[in-house]
């Protein structure tokens, strides 16, 4: 008896060890844990992505940019595609720069999106220069920064034909080819946005809804080619000019200000969990800093705290873009403004703190839970609070 008893404990003492284990790793994190184990010890990028044939549309700026420069140094075979051809020329000759690529190892290969009818055409030139396409990442698009009742509704028709119809346009062409080779990945950038629901970007969000029900679906009906893997990458704020070419209220007006970008996730950081998302055919994968890495897990598991929290971040992040200063400034840890952290040593003594302006507000006993620099997680005061606001 006496051994069954400090069995049960030894057991229990390991899983509750092993639960502490993962809740640290999550407060530490800038992926789902999945992804974040398959970093560790899952497939390298560099073993798998080798020598593939891989197209990246939206490879002129931003994360599409910076995947392209991760995949020619780990040797992959590139087209790449955008509007601007200029641009992609650059890209191209940094790529020739930093690999042992050679010229007609990449493929430029100007694409517009909205314009479907060429996307035939744009895959068969493709498969006429490489002989095939292992890797399609759909990373075209365009993000959105006005408010609903401000917004004409052209602009949510030209969101939903690029961000949406563009996509499964090229990627119909595309599968094609795949399904006869019975096998292929097709990746797509979606958005956190494609999970939860945020102010000022209700068409975006709507976009990338679209695209998570469409691609979820679509792997429901490739069930007999298990070669075909179908990714989701889910990225939060990332450094990157998707802000600077947002669509706003009306199709002629540009962002005027788009803010610090610093405080957001670097682009690098963002290709590279791609890249191991793609090699290890991660399903769906949640790249982000916390808070909104936690609002991914609140949304997927306790909607109704996730629809409360998001209703009050809306607040700020409405407040923030009216200000000109960038919508997700107020949630990055790595923000000066984590001074709204307000760290407690005993909490039994302290009744009260003291926040901006020298004004003093009850402690909140039921606080949020915020994250610092390092992860570790603190008990500090609603950051919503009217005062905690002008910090």
């Amino acid at each position: 008896m006496a051994w069954g008893c400090a069995l049960c404990l030894v057991l229990a003492g390991g899983a509750l060890l092993a639960l502490l284990v993962q809740l640290l790793r999550w407060l530490r994190a800038d992926g789902d844990l999945t992804l974040l184990w398959a970093e560790r010890w899952g497939k390298k990028p560099e073993h798998e992505l080798r020598g593939k044939v891989v197209w990246v549309t939206g490879a002129s700026s931003g994360i599409g940019e910076e995947l392209t420069y991760q995949l020619a140094k780990l040797g992959a075979l590139l087209a790449i595609s955008a509007r601007r051809e200029e641009e992609l020329q650059r890209v191209k000759k940094k790529c020739l720069q930093i690999s042992s690529l050679t010229e007609n190892d990449i493929l430029v290969l100007r694409l517009d999106l909205t314009d479907r009818s060429s996307h035939e055409a744009a895959t068969n030139s493709v498969l006429k220069h490489f002989g095939k396409i292992d890797v399609l990442v759909n990373n075209g698009g365009r993000s959105q920064r006005s408010l609903f009742v401000d917004t004409n509704l052209d602009v949510y028709n030209a969101i939903i034909e690029l961000n949406y119809l563009g996509t499964i346009s090229l990627t119909k062409y595309v599968l094609n080819h795949m399904i006869q080779r019975k096998k292929g990945k097709i990746v797509t950038v979606s958005s956190v946005m494609g999970i939860m629901g945020a102010p000022l970007a209700t068409g975006y969000c709507a976009s990338k809804h679209a695209l998570q029900g469409f691609f979820n679906s679509l792997r429901t009906e490739l069930t007999d080619y298990p070669e075909i893997s179908i990714i989701q990458i889910c990225p939060g704020p990332v450094q990157s000019q998707i802000i600077q070419n947002v669509f706003t209220e009306n199709l002629a007006k540009s962002l005027e200000n788009s803010g610090d970008q610093s405080h957001k996730m670097p682009t690098d950081r963002c290709a590279r969990l791609t890249l191991v998302s793609v090699a290890n055919d991660v399903k769906e994968a949640w790249i982000s800093d916390h808070p909104y890495l936690a609002v991914c897990y609140l949304w997927q598991y306790a909607p109704t705290w996730a629809w409360w929290l998001m209703n009050r971040m809306g607040k700020r992040r409405i407040q923030n873009f009216k200000s000109g200063i960038d919508a997700d400034a107020s949630y990055s840890r790595k923000k000066k403004s984590m001074k709204l952290m307000i760290h407690l040593i005993d909490m039994k003594q302290m009744k009260k703190v003291q926040l901006a302006q020298n004004k003093v507000v009850p402690f909140l006993w039921k606080p949020l839970p915020h994250f610092t620099d390092f992860g570790r997680r603190h008990w500090c005061c609603s950051p919503f609070l009217r005062d905690a606001q002008q910090l």
